[in-house]
């Protein structure tokens, strides 16, 4: 299967990436348009928290910019997989890319913390597919020795999706979704060393 094509949006938010390097041990949030949507620094202001997404992203994409943000960082934080699922990627290919993305972050910054997060529900029909991506990245997470964290508890509604009021596609979150999402994280950012 051939990769998207990035569009003008995501062609100008990685180009900035390139330039604007995260500053030295910041928390990274990495991923697509669910990251890139959060107002990460008003949401967690006790934490130098750097955004890091771009909507519609792929894993292989993130992967060919991770060099560009994994920048002596003091944690990062990466949710991953739903552009692919809707793209018809499958679980190898995706769960692959997300190891390629947890090694190299480890080779671009060696002790730093890594994350990795459960792909988020959406509508019901996604709920089977989305739950055997969250198990084998949490697999990954295992085999290679980083915290997965399962976010299904504090997102999940009726039949698998989204809670109604978290979202309005199934898919993005409003406000009240954000703030579900930022209460699982700051305990877990709270042990991030900064120093």
């Amino acid at each position: 299967m051939t990769e998207k094509k990035l569009g003008k949006a995501q062609r100008s938010r990685r180009s900035q990436f390139e330039i604007l390097t995260p500053p030295p041990r910041s928390i990274v949030l990495l991923g697509d348009s669910i990251t890139e949507g959060g107002m990460w620094d008003e949401w967690l202001p006790e934490y130098h928290v750097v955004n890091r997404g771009i909507g519609g992203e792929t894993a292989a994409q993130v992967l060919e910019r991770i060099d560009s943000v994994a920048y002596d960082p003091a944690a990062v934080f990466l949710l991953i997989g739903t552009n692919d699922l809707t793209l018809g990627y499958s679980i190898e290919s995706i769960t692959e890319n997300v190891e390629k993305i947890i090694e190299r972050v480890k080779e671009l910054a060696p002790g730093a913390p890594i994350h990795v997060q459960s792909v988020m529900p959406r509508g019901p029909r996604w709920r089977q597919t989305v739950l055997r991506l969250n198990a084998a990245v949490s697999q990954v997470a295992r085999r290679t020795g980083v915290q997965y964290i399962d976010l299904w508890p504090a997102l999940e509604g009726v039949d698998g999706a989204l809670k109604r009021n978290y979202t309005m596609d199934d898919l993005h979150l409003t406000g009240a979704g954000y703030r579900a999402w930022v209460e699982v994280l700051r305990p877990i950012m709270a042990t991030v060393r900064r120093a």
